[in-house]
């Protein structure tokens, strides 16, 4: 089952069972839904639209989820995101497939890597990256029966198990060089790049990477030798370094982002590993970054 899969099965269980549960889409996945239910409402190719409308459902007392591509669900309606959702302090649960360049033959408008970054400038927003699709239905199954602004962030990459969802930063590994912090689908290779470079860090594991775990990182860090991090993020690269600087400014450390690019613009589309290559976000690149930060 892929992540998008179980989202479906998630949702369609909540609409069935949850007569608060809503479906708004823009055409993107709208047959994964029972068309014949007055709680699924399909807007046509009108993203903003699609947000107004889970918007005046949220004011409703329903319990919107507003699906999409990443840049259509996020980048496109972001005005009424701000005043439709959070200016009107409703609650709403969007969902996104693409993730930063997941079908990258569809070119530069099916990619969009700076969708966490922008709703970051948003107060109130959760933020889930799951790294398996055994960790969506937990993670949306919560999400259905809260009432605040939640976004999930789906993604074909995925770790080869799960790990348990939540708030707050799982420790896999620990070390006394410094800290790794692996983003949803970015542990596995984050993994082996540690393991190819015999460094001796700490892995730090987010499914949940809003509210960002400030006190989890300071322990991590406490417990090291030198208070060196590095966040490997699926999306633009440096989103977190704001929060991982707060979150340490008693702390002196070195910061290390690692993320899609943000001085390069790929115009030849390729593969997603193409661009995981350019943007260094194999383990080949990931395994680079290892050693010169921690043993430079």
């Amino acid at each position: 089952m892929t992540m998008r899969e179980a989202f479906v099965r998630t949702v369609n269980e909540g609409i069935e069972n949850d007569p608060r549960v809503t479906v708004v889409t823009a055409v993107i996945s709208a047959g994964n839904f029972p068309q014949e239910n007055e709680r699924v409402v399909d807007v046509g190719i009108r993203e903003q639209t699609m947000v107004g409308v889970a918007g005046g459902l949220a004011l409703a007392g329903l319990r919107p989820v507003v699906h999409s591509y990443a840049p259509f669900l996020v980048e496109r309606p972001y005005e009424q995101i701000k005043l439709d959702i959070g200016h009107q302090d409703v609650g709403a649960v969007f969902v996104s497939i693409g993730a930063s360049y997941d079908d990258p033959v569809w070119g530069r408008t099916h990619q969009s890597p700076g969708d966490v970054a922008l709703f970051d400038t948003l107060p109130g927003w959760t933020v889930h990256v799951p790294g398996h699709p055994d960790e969506v239905t937990p993670l949306l199954q919560q999400a259905l029966k809260d009432d605040n602004r939640v976004y999930v962030r789906l993604s074909l990459h995925e770790n080869t198990q799960a790990y348990p969802v939540g708030e707050g930063f799982t420790a896999l590994r620990h070390g006394k060089r410094g800290v790794v912090l692996a983003v949803g689908p970015m542990l596995d290779r984050v993994l082996k790049a540690v393991d190819s470079e015999n460094a001796d860090l700490t892995v730090l594991y987010a499914s949940t990477i809003r509210p960002f775990d400030s006190d989890g990182l300071r322990k991590a860090v406490q417990e090291t030798d030198h208070a060196d991090v590095m966040v490997v993020e699926p999306y633009l690269e440096g989103t977190s370094a704001h929060l991982i600087s707060d979150s340490l400014q008693l702390i002196p450390h070195r910061v290390r982002c690692i993320g899609v690019k943000r001085h390069a613009e790929l115009r030849n589309y390729g593969t997603a590993e193409d661009h995981d290559a350019a943007h260094d976000l194999d383990v080949v690149g990931l395994g680079s970054a290892v050693r010169s930060f921690f043993r430079g």
